[in-house]
């Protein structure tokens, strides 16, 4: 990954990843999400997300502050 983006989320769900994605759009965060999960065996892997490293602390807060309400 370039190294000016940060990773921010680790996550066996690809659905929670794309969700937690589109909550960071509405919130002018842009974010990319790397699937590694197996394509022989879909139990296996993780999928990450990223955000520049700029917007790290704050995308970090608003996953945080989501999932303690939501």
């Amino acid at each position: 990954m370039i190294d000016n983006w940060e990773k921010i989320l680790t996550t066996p769900l690809p659905h929670r990843a794309e969700l937690i994605k589109a909550l960071l759009a509405e919130n002018d965060i842009n974010a990319v999400v790397v699937n590694k999960k197996s394509s022989s065996y879909p139990p296996f892997g993780t999928v990450d997300l990223y955000v520049p490293s700029e917007h790290a602390i704050i995308a970090k807060l608003i996953i945080d502050n989501e999932t303690t309400f939501g």
